[in-house]
């Protein structure tokens, strides 16, 4: 089982347009999925078409009152199952914080379902916390969605200095551009200074109205409009990362 978490420290930069995209990719493939949605907002949940359990289950889940397998459920896509998001995923750090060894809980948490699946996706909520320090363990690969944009890569930096200074492995993190918008000049020149970068992958993903309506169609892109650009550039992006992390 290999363990992708899309992560930012910022909010509102594709993460979970990609967890989504990504995950519904990989069933296509036949691989066994399962999507994490670790964020309180709960939009990975609701692109998905699920809802949440009780408002407690997170907290339930932190304390030991219950296993991650009793919080998953079935998607309308076939491979495809998801934990949803409850809002006392807000109180995951608080949680965490007294906990020994909290470091390792996501991996534990992990641990019984290897034989279950073959990709798990993390949607993660932006910040630096406990919970995050437990992703960045627990986690195969880090993810970065990046707006080509100065405070975007600022964010990125950030992290990258971050993995360094905490001894967190920094080979597991690699980045991609999301959001690109080709009218303008500063995210070209942006994309061109960081693709020499060994942390990003050659293909991003565009900033189109198609990506948009995944709130409308409460779905997948590849499910309303496979042939579009957006979605080409998705199949495009998976195929690397596949390639990176997976194969």
């Amino acid at each position: 089982m290999v363990t992708i978490a899309l992560y930012n420290l910022k909010g509102g930069v594709g993460k979970t347009a990609a967890s989504i995209n990504l995950s519904y990719l990989s069933t296509k493939e036949g691989y066994k999925t399962l999507v994490w949605d670790m964020d309180p907002q709960g939009s990975s949940s609701f692109y998905l078409g699920v809802s949440a359990g009780s408002g407690n289950d997170t907290k339930k889940l932190f304390s030991s009152d219950k296993e991650l397998s009793d919080l998953i459920q079935s998607s309308p896509y076939p491979n495809l199952d998801v934990i949803p998001a409850d809002l006392s995923a807000r109180h995951a750090d608080i949680l965490l914080s007294d906990m020994k060894q909290s470091k390792k809980k996501i991996a534990s948490l992990l641990n019984p379902l290897k034989k279950e699946y073959d990709i798990v996706f993390l949607d993660c909520s932006p910040g630096i916390s406990l919970l995050h320090e437990a992703v960045f363990a627990g986690a195969d690969w880090v993810l970065m969605p990046n707006i080509p944009t100065t405070l975007s890569i600022r964010s990125y930096e950030t992290v990258r200095d971050y993995f360094r200074e905490n001894d967190i492995d920094a080979g597991k993190l690699k980045c991609f551009f999301s959001m690109v918008d080709h009218r303008k000049n500063l995210h070209h020149e942006v994309m061109h200074s960081f693709y020499k970068d060994k942390f990003f992958f050659k293909n991003y993903i565009p900033y189109l109205s198609d990506v948009e309506k995944m709130g409308v169609h409460e779905a997948p892109l590849e499910t309303y409009a496979p042939s579009s650009y957006a979605a080409q550039c998705f199949r495009d992006l998976w195929k690397e990362i596949r390639k990176t992390c997976i194969d």
